[in-house]
């Protein structure tokens, strides 16, 4: 499925199709605003919430669209060139039409040498498009992936950002055909489904499915490590210190609450304030008193 979609201009603008900017139907505009007031009350600046809510439009249209771009810029008050520059900066912000299932192949080198490029070419061949490239019949869209960040499990494919370890070429084949025809498709690790494209994009826009904690995360050959280091008796420098004793313990260290760090840093600055300007002068000033 080809088509020119997602040009980028010299200004930054985002160029979509034409039906990408039909208006949305009044119900779907105002869940949409429902939804989105959700995610914006979340962030202490409207603009902030620009990345949850382009996952919002991906979660009704399945890319980026034009009208998505104008709600998002009408909505946090943005320009369109503002919205445009970041969605075309990010990856998972797609510029045409994507399928339900993106399946990322690893072709970085573990994965390479372990037969992540023969995976790709037989995948590829086998469902006739290239990368970023979606199956006539919308189902699949294939991508070539620098780091699925699974080595120890290489080669590795990720469906819709779930993990497929240990892949051959004939079981990611098997994978591709199972997700066209909808067999039911379990990931090697975590939830027990692969959700699609919109609903993962829901997800991402913060609203949880309940499946975060389904299944387990990380599998044996991750762990090997530790329990190498539990079995020797091995120890990070600093380990048996009085603060890491009492933080285990759940004790506060230092006053830090657990969990938490200190910072060498300077204070957060307040929203479009220049460090040390003005208005960190005068605050400071006030606080002197």
């Amino acid at each position: 499925m080809t088509g020119h979609y997602g040009r980028q201009s010299a200004s930054g603008h985002l160029h979509v199709a034409s039906e990408s900017k039909e208006p949305y139907p009044a119900d779907v505009l105002e869940q949409l605003s429902l939804d989105a007031e959700q995610v914006i009350a979340r962030y202490p600046q409207p603009r902030s919430a620009l990345l949850p809510l382009l996952h919002l439009v991906q979660s009704l249209d399945g890319y980026i669209t034009g009208r998505g771009i104008d709600f998002c810029a009408r909505t946090l008050d943005l320009t369109t060139a503002e919205v445009s520059g970041v969605a075309t900066f990010y990856t998972q912000y797609k510029r045409h039409p994507n399928g339900d299932y993106t399946v990322g192949v690893c072709t970085n080198t573990l994965c390479a040498v372990m037969g992540g490029d023969q995976i790709w070419e037989t995948v590829s061949e086998h469902l006739g498009i290239g990368h970023d490239e979606t199956t006539e019949d919308g189902k699949i869209t294939l991508e070539r992936i620098e780091c699925n960040a699974a080595c120890d499990y290489a080669p590795v494919v990720m469906t819709n950002w779930e993990f497929f370890d240990n892949q051959t070429p004939d079981s990611t084949v098997q994978l591709v055909d199972d997700l066209r025809s909808g067999a039911p498709v379990a990931p090697t690790r975590g939830p027990s489904r692969v959700c699609t494209f919109k609903q993962v994009s829901r997800v991402l826009a913060g609203f949880p499915d309940g499946l975060a904690d389904e299944g387990i995360g990380a599998g044996p050959a991750s762990l090997r490590g530790v329990e190498l280091a539990r079995r020797e008796g091995w120890t990070a420098p600093g380990d048996g210190s009085d603060a890491t004793s009492a933080d285990s313990r759940g004790e506060s260290v230092d006053g830090i609450a657990v969990g938490e760090q200190s910072s060498v840093d300077t204070p957060a600055n307040a929203p479009d304030e220049r460090p040390g300007g003005q208005d960190a002068q005068e605050q400071a000033k006030e606080d002197d008193k």
